[in-house]
């Protein structure tokens, strides 16, 4: 898009021979542009946004297989066990998913102004992963303990106990501060092509089935499932390492507690289960990532056009009360 030469004798020139417009008491309100960052959503409004979007999608909770866990699961200790758990994932997907969406959509407005878009709604998805990995490195960090400890109470052990703050205090004592991070370095080597992949996914399926990019729940159900469903699928590999480094703390198994990050996890899995092994859980984990980010993009549009829609409004006023 060109950018038109200001001359300021011809503006001057324009200004004495034009006649002075007349104010039109009907003004036209334009629709603003929901997925733009300064003029209608800001920071804040990302932010909560995005905490209820994060609370919404993780009580859908994954477990590791599909009939056979749901069978075993309810048969020895009852429908509810499938819910536990989902108390630290609730607490920490607040605030996590809170800076996780506000550093999404700041690293999305740079990318568009370093990539000089011409269409400023929607961002391509080199630039949309990019900015999806800056993202999850700060969410991680918050939600890595939180995950531990969901992870625990998930374990078939994990009745032993009876609160978040039971297993909190546990595993602080029995293990120490480092069991909540020693899968950190896991989770990020995971969570960082898993969001690369989601978030150019969702913004690719997105520009192609609502170009315009105003709030249609339909096209961000489909690109949100779309993308939770492929992301899932080639990071399956990663979850799996990720939770043996994050469950050894209730085995038995000598080798498993010894081991110290990501090759020692890939190493035993190889050993013990072949190439099989890395694939465990993959028709659970794409079924329980589908509908999980597809009500968070959802959840997500939907507050991000609200309050966007409301600030816009307070902003409105505030200017008619100036000119007035």
């Amino acid at each position: 898009m060109s950018t038109p030469t200001f001359s300021p004798s011809a503006a001057a020139a324009a200004s004495a021979t034009a006649p002075t417009p007349a104010l039109n008491p009907n003004p036209v309100e334009i629709d603003p542009d929901y997925e733009a960052l300064p003029p209608t959503a800001g920071p804040i409004a990302h932010m909560i946004a995005g905490a209820l979007a994060g609370i919404t999608e993780h009580t859908v909770i994954p477990y590791t297989s599909t009939y056979q866990a749901f069978s075993r699961i309810t048969s020895t200790e009852g429908a509810r066990a499938l819910w536990r758990g989902v108390s630290s994932v609730v607490v920490g997907a607040g605030p996590a998913h809170a800076l996780y969406f506000a550093t999404y959509e700041q690293c999305k407005a740079v990318a568009m102004r370093l990539s000089k878009a011409e269409d400023e709604r929607n961002i391509a998805p080199m630039w949309a992963a990019a900015a999806g990995a800056t993202a999850t490195v700060v969410q991680d960090a918050i939600m890595n303990p939180f995950d531990v400890i969901k992870q625990r109470m998930q374990a078939y052990s994990g009745s032993q106990y009876s609160s978040l703050a039971h297993c909190a205090r546990s595993v602080l004592k029995n293990e120490g501060v480092r069991a909540f991070y020693i899968s950190y370095p896991t989770t990020l080597s995971m969570s960082i092509p898993f969001q690369s992949v989601h978030f150019a996914v969702y913004e690719a399926v997105s520009a192609s089935l609502n170009p315009s990019r105003n709030y249609d729940p339909k096209s961000h159900i489909v690109a949100g499932a779309m993308a939770g469903a492929l992301a899932s699928a080639v990071t399956t590999p990663l979850d799996v390492a990720k939770t043996l480094l994050q469950t050894k703390g209730e085995v038995t198994d000598v080798e498993i507690r010894q081991a110290r990050g990501m090759r020692d996890a890939m190493r035993l899995v190889w050993q013990r289960e072949g190439a099989s092994g890395f694939w465990k859980g993959l028709t659970p984990r794409v079924l329980s990532h589908m509908p999980a980010t597809a009500v968070c993009w959802t959840t997500y549009e939907f507050f991000k056009s609200f309050l966007g829609d409301r600030e816009q409004a307070a902003r409105d006023a505030k200017e008619m009360s100036k000119s007035a």
